[in-house]
């Protein structure tokens, strides 16, 4: 009964919190709700029109909300990256960055569960994959399996940083016996929930461009790449515009297992590119689609080379330290890995995959703007979640909300 109070007034707490703040916060969330509201106005008609108000068709039934469905799940798993080295390393300096890694590990989760729904066509279909209710076909089918590490994962983000800021708000120390069990648990299923998302693609026979052994080690590397690349800006931008304080060494060693595992994922990049083009096979035709294109089919040129040179690029300025070392230039660096990483994840991966079709026909692939809006909104939720919960999670942090007992 006392927990429930104390949540209770946590939650209205919060609300307070969330709905007071600067004119550029109030500026922030209100262009989040309208771009989630114009994305609300346009998922309607994709509910109307169905699918086909889309750019996919069953040539390509993969397009923009899988491609950034796969990229979430990356960036969720990597506030692994900043758990493992604070709780089980024993790092003091990532502990104040942990919070928000974990944050967005939520928001990323919720935004990847909601671009599940939208490429369903629609919530009313979710009941297929219910257990008893509809045909959840586990353990046979990776699908199943992907559902279960992702709400996992999802329950595990959200029960541990909920127990910290609980027992932070009414003042008290949080007990390491009840949580560590959970980091543990949370640094392993990390790594599951992308290797999972991997598998999805790489048992597909039918798709030889993803049944590749690399497929799963590569999800990794880019995910621990663009995951804590993305925490580095949004660090950046919390001490900018909040008194919450990281220090600058966080960020600097943060910047080193971008670092690295930018460089992993570079190396992986040039394997697979060794393999497809030094001795190609008739497999290896989506990847020569994907990288020079066939004949004027060369839609996803524009986006591959950008992507490879934006990778390049911020992998070898990240090298040097002295580079690394300036936090702007780094704020850059780590914004054009981000980018590329999306890019790759997406229209290279994703997309290719389904180019040329089983019987060589070339359909090409252009996202409509009813799904180019529904992503948008989907990111501005992510976004507006983020925020309501840093918001929150900071101004406890930093002692402004506290828990008041009736006398």
């Amino acid at each position: 009964m006392k927990t429930l109070k104390v949540f209770g007034s946590l939650v209205k707490d919060a609300f307070l919190e969330v709905t007071h703040g600067s004119k550029s916060y109030h500026i922030w969330m209100a262009v989040l709700s309208f771009i989630m509201l114009f994305g609300m106005y346009n998922y309607s008609i994709q509910l109307e029109e169905g699918l086909s108000a889309t750019g996919m068709t069953d040539r390509v039934s993969w397009g923009l909300y899988i491609s950034n469905f796969t990229f979430l799940v990356g960036v969720a798993a990597a506030a692994v990256m900043l758990v493992l080295p604070a709780y089980v390393l024993k790092n003091i300096d990532f502990k104040q960055a942990v919070l928000i890694g974990e944050g967005l590990a939520v928001s990323a989760l919720l935004m990847c569960l909601a671009f599940v729904v939208a490429d369903m066509g629609g919530p009313a279909r979710l009941w297929h994959m219910i257990p008893i209710i509809g045909v959840f076909n586990f353990p046979n089918s990776m699908l199943a399996w992907d559902v279960i590490v992702l709400n996992g994962y999802l329950f595990i983000n959200i029960t541990i940083p909920l127990y910290i800021l609980i027992m932070r708000y009414q003042g008290k120390t949080p007990n390491p016996k009840i949580y560590i069990p959970g980091v543990f648990i949370s640094v392993f299923w990390a790594v599951g929930i992308h290797m999972v998302t991997a598998f999805l693609y790489q048992g597909l026979q039918a798709r030889p461009f993803w049944n590749n052994a690399l497929l799963g080690p590569r999800f990794l590397a880019s995910a621990f790449a663009a995951g804590p690349a993305l925490i580095i800006i949004v660090l950046a931008i919390i001490r900018k515009f909040t008194a919450f304080k990281v220090p600058d060494n966080t960020i600097k060693k943060i910047s080193m297992i971008v670092t690295v595992a930018a460089q992993i994922n570079l190396i992986m990049l040039i394997s697979e590119l060794f393999k497809e083009f030094y001795a190609p096979t008739h497999h290896s035709i989506s990847a020569v689609y994907l990288f020079f294109g066939i004949g004027d089919k060369t839609a996803l040129l524009p986006w591959i080379w950008t992507s490879i040179s934006l990778n390049v690029f911020a992998t070898v300025a990240l090298t040097f330290h002295k580079v690394r070392s300036n936090l702007k230039l780094l704020y850059v660096l780590c914004g054009m890995l981000f980018v590329a990483i999306w890019i790759e994840k997406g229209f290279g991966l994703i997309v290719p995959g389904f180019i040329p079709g089983p019987w060589g026909k070339i359909a090409e692939y252009t996202p409509s703007l009813v799904e180019i809006s529904v992503t948008l909104g989907i990111w501005a939720m992510g976004a507006f979640i983020f925020t309501v919960l840093a918001k929150t999670g900071i101004a406890i942090e930093l002692g402004q909300l506290v828990y008041k007992k009736k006398k």
